[in-house]
């Protein structure tokens, strides 16, 4: 399951841009998780993520 740690995101953005069918913006400027897809994008944002905020 794919989750993001809150108070470590900080809004880049990154991994709505890498992964745009799981992961989008949401209004509070923090990125979440809008399906629950296993695609080979969602690794890409994961290390893509500058501060570890996703796993």
């Amino acid at each position: 399951m794919v989750s993001i740690n809150k108070k470590k995101c900080i809004g880049c953005g990154t991994c709505a841009s890498v992964c745009s069918e799981v992961f989008e913006m949401s209004d509070d400027g923090k990125a979440k998780v809008k399906a629950q897809k296993n695609t080979p994008c969602v690794k890409e944002a994961i290390e893509s993520c500058p501060v570890d905020a996703i796993s």
